[in-house]
């Protein structure tokens, strides 16, 4: 099966500074890609490249096989990108902001499927978002990056704040939604989501590529997740002394 999303020797400048650096990466459509590292490994910059909001320094960047390297305005128009759940605008109510990015309230719930019951949105449609928990702003930030159904959308570790009970049923909301047919692409610092819920994904570290994860490793490490963890630890830690 072809990749809906294709890394070569992608790299990432912030500034004067290189932090990603030469990542190659392949992501089939309908599956779920996690990526982990430690804080400053690069998975954020190395996210909002793909997703438009950074350019990419150098290397290719192939969506549904058409090169987008150089294209910021043709990446961000492929996925639903969610924002920064602290940069959400305090002076607006839910639904007002809703509607500024995606039109009509109604319209836009449906397109939600589950996440619309998992995370409580009709009693969120009034609240001021500068009245909104962290939690709450992580649910809104979220269902953002759903408005318009779109077919690839990147989380950026999408469980912080967010309590036990909506963790849950949302990481078996995404995992149903990429048995579906939507291609995720998330950050994440859970070893126990990766393992259980990924289908492929990477580890990054210092910007670079650590270790690339297949489904066979996924599928082995979800049997013996402790073992995993413990591996996965070790390599980060030997990569953070490096």
């Amino acid at each position: 099966m072809n990749p809906i999303v294709q890394l070569h020797a992608a790299s990432v400048d912030r500034g004067d500074t290189r932090v990603v650096h030469d990542v190659d990466l392949a992501i089939a459509p309908g599956s779920w890609f996690g990526m982990i590292g430690a804080n400053g490994s690069g998975k954020t910059s190395l996210l909002r490249a793909l997703g438009g909001r950074l350019p990419f320094a150098a290397g290719s960047c192939r969506i549904a096989g058409e090169e987008l390297v150089l294209d910021r305005a043709g990446r961000a128009t492929r996925f639903g990108f969610a924002p920064p759940a602290d940069t959400l605008p305090n002076a607006l109510r839910v639904g007002e902001a809703f509607e500024l990015i995606g039109g009509a309230n109604n319209e836009l719930l449906a397109h939600l499927g589950p996440l619309r019951t998992i995370f409580a949105l009709n009693s969120l449609l009034d609240r001021w978002i500068g009245d909104c928990s962290a939690g709450m702003r992580q649910r809104i930030a979220i269902s953002l990056a759903f408005i318009g159904a779109p077919e690839c959308v990147i989380l950026d570790e999408p469980f912080n704040w967010l309590d036990p009970v909506v963790s849950f049923d949302l990481r078996r909301a995404l995992r149903a939604m990429a048995e579906g047919g939507l291609t995720l692409i998330t950050a994440l610092h859970d070893l126990g989501t990766l393992a259980a819920a990924c289908d492929s994904g990477l580890v990054l570290a210092d910007g670079r590529v650590a270790m690339a994860l297949d489904e066979v490793t996924l599928r082995t490490a979800a049997k013996n997740p402790f073992e995993f963890e413990h591996r996965m630890i070790d390599l980060l830690r030997s990569n953070a002394r490096l």
